[in-house]
């Protein structure tokens, strides 16, 4: 039962050719021939190799990505991959009434297949011009026409909608692979026995874990602690009162005045109460995936445990990055203040934290550690 509860879990299609779908996924993840130029694939700013990230420095030590015509530069950071098939389709949470769920920041995409099926065509990402100009790039590899045709149809290939979406549903098998979804970290093998918390990994799963002082695990826990399977996010939307990412205004990369309304800008949640929302993110290789927040605004992850006990804590004053005040949040009316609040910590408690998220890497991951 519990193995047939992780295969559904993971989203794998369940027909015979399953797995020549997730093969053939694999294949289109690592295509640069879906983009215009042929520079980029998928993989491209979701690395394998860097917790399915984009760990290229793209001139702004990756903040944000660079698209397939070499001078694009989106006005978000490339959320990872990792554990991505876990997110709920897009909706409102039967309990708690709050808007869950989805793909990329702001769930505009419902699932993984509506993500895969997303950067190809967009202008500042993969740039191809139309879905039968993909088409076009599919039919130039022999084996993609017999394995299309195989698994979705004879002539597949030859209906641009058709073709598209059984190339978005492929892509999002492979992303709902082992590959993607390993659960094989410290934390992971420290539930099975086979790994032994030192004491700070040990404080700082207390804190995290407990109500009377972080507060981390209201939106960065699903199941449970010490729960298998824990995917560190409830999915939800907040505002968290995130500064806008100056460096993206001083390289022209956003014009004066932009401001990111998150949630909002997803048509299916376009009202005032969600601006400045953005998904709760897996803490899933946490350590291992910055820079942080939307716009990468921040570059370690102990000056993002620091943001959050400024709310909190009177002495946290200055960003140890730029060495000046904390800056003001890009949306104020919508920030979840209940969420925020907290008990001050110590400057132990915040390594300790630390030391817990890390953790949480991949066992693959592990020497990118720092």
């Amino acid at each position: 039962m519990r193995k047939t509860t992780l295969f559904l879990l993971l989203g794998t299609a369940l027909f015979a050719g399953a797995k020549e779908q997730e093969k053939l996924g694999e294949l289109l993840f690592f295509d640069t021939s879906l983009s215009k130029n042929r520079t980029q694939s998928c993989a491209t700013c979701h690395n394998p190799q860097n917790g399915f990230v984009d760990n290229r420095d793209n001139g702004i030590g990756a903040m944000v990505s660079l698209g397939d015509d070499g001078k694009s530069l989106g006005d978000r950071n490339a959320p990872t991959a990792s554990y991505a098939v876990f997110s709920p389709h897009f909706g409102i949470d039967a309990k708690t009434k709050k808007i869950k769920g989805g793909q990329f920041l702001d769930g505009r995409e419902s699932d993984l297949k509506g993500q895969a099926g997303g950067p190809p065509m967009n202008p500042i990402e993969m740039g191809m011009g139309s879905k039968a100009e993909v088409m076009s790039r599919l039919k130039e590899n022999a084996h993609y026409v017999k394995t299309f045709e195989k698994l979705y149809g004879k002539g597949v290939l030859n209906n641009a909608d058709k073709g598209y979406d059984a190339m978005s549903r492929a892509i999002a098998a492979f992303e709902s692979t082992k590959a993607f979804s390993p659960f094989d970290s410290k934390y992971d093998r420290y539930l099975k026995g086979k790994y032994t918390l030192t004491p700070q990994e040990e404080l700082g799963k207390s804190l995290f874990f407990s109500n009377n002082n972080t507060n981390c695990a209201t939106c960065h826990q699903l199941k449970g602690e010490d729960k298998a399977l824990e995917t560190f996010s409830n999915y939800e939307y907040h505002n968290i009162g995130v500064p806008s990412n100056p460096t993206l205004f001083e390289r022209g990369i956003v014009k004066s005045g932009f401001v990111d309304n998150g949630l909002a800008k997803n048509p299916k949640a376009a009202a005032r109460e969600n601006e400045g929302k953005f998904k709760v993110p897996t803490l899933r290789n946490i350590a291992v995936t910055a820079p942080y927040m939307h716009n990468g605004v921040f570059k370690d992850l102990r000056t993002v445990v620091l943001f959050y006990d400024k709310f909190n804590n009177p002495a946290r004053k200055l960003n140890p990055e730029s060495g000046k005040e904390w800056g003001e949040a890009e949306i104020q009316h919508s920030i979840s203040t209940k969420e925020m609040k907290a008990k001050k910590l110590s400057d132990e408690k915040v390594d300790a934290l630390v030391a817990f998220m890390k953790l949480l890497t991949d066992k693959k991951y592990e020497h990118l550690i720092k």
